[in-house]
């Protein structure tokens, strides 16, 4: 990586940063050495950057520091429209219709150097026989995972067994070829995972949840790590 991108990539990680970020975890996250990241921030100070904080402890960037327009590496090209592609094959159809957007966005900007590189991606992803069929409006359900409405649903266990279920959404995951819902179930006064395409039918209530501690994302996250 040249070294004007590397510390481009430097600034941009701090601006998203709101906590100190050692410079351990930065060596890590750009793949070099710890000794480098102390001398790029010790450059990106002497050129006005406002970096702040100290090697042992950390770096935080002024949040009021405006970064100059992104640019992307061919690497970083193949990554976004390869993710764009596949959202748009594996998604709802108006996540499909924001990837394709995103991806006229993207490649509108470029130079005409990366914009044909853009072109010759070396990976694609395409429709696959594989995806499940849902019934219910998924788009309608990631906005309800956004605002925390509760959802009512009707869901089929693979033999074929139906139950009423009242839930709070806490996030949608994709695991190929499957959509499986996360949420709080209050029949079970727990966390459980749906499929997607099992769900039978779906109302979006006008109830919203706030997060409780034990019943949250986070909650749900941590108890993963731990089994």
């Amino acid at each position: 990586m040249r070294r004007a991108d590397r510390l481009f990539r430097i600034v941009e990680y701090l601006k998203f940063r709101r906590e100190a970020v050692t410079g351990e975890t930065l060596a890590r996250e750009m793949e070099i050495g710890v000794r480098t990241i102390y001398r790029d921030i010790a450059n990106l100070r002497s050129s006005g950057v406002p970096i702040f904080g100290e090697a042992g402890v950390g770096y935080l960037l002024n949040q009021d520091y405006l970064v100059k327009p992104l640019m992307f590496d061919v690497e970083e090209l193949d990554a976004l429209l390869l993710g764009a592609q596949m959202v748009e094959s594996w998604g709802d159809a108006a996540i499909a219709r924001s990837a394709r957007r995103a991806i006229y966005k993207i490649t509108a900007v470029l130079p005409a150097s990366l914009a044909e590189d853009a072109n010759r991606s070396a990976a694609y992803a395409c429709s696959s026989r594989s995806k499940l069929p849902i019934t219910i409006d998924l788009a309608s359900l990631r906005r309800a995972v956004r605002t925390k409405h509760c959802v009512e649903i009707r869901y089929k266990v693979e033999s074929g067994k139906e139950s009423q279920r009242r839930i709070r959404p806490l996030c949608l995951v994709f695991i190929a070829p499957a959509w499986l819902l996360a949420a709080w179930c209050e029949a079970r006064n727990d966390f459980r995972e749906f499929r997607v395409d099992r769900i039978t039918s779906m109302k979006i209530t006008d109830e919203q949840f706030q997060d409780e501690p034990g019943k949250n994302l986070k909650d749900l996250q941590q108890r993963k790590r731990k089994t």
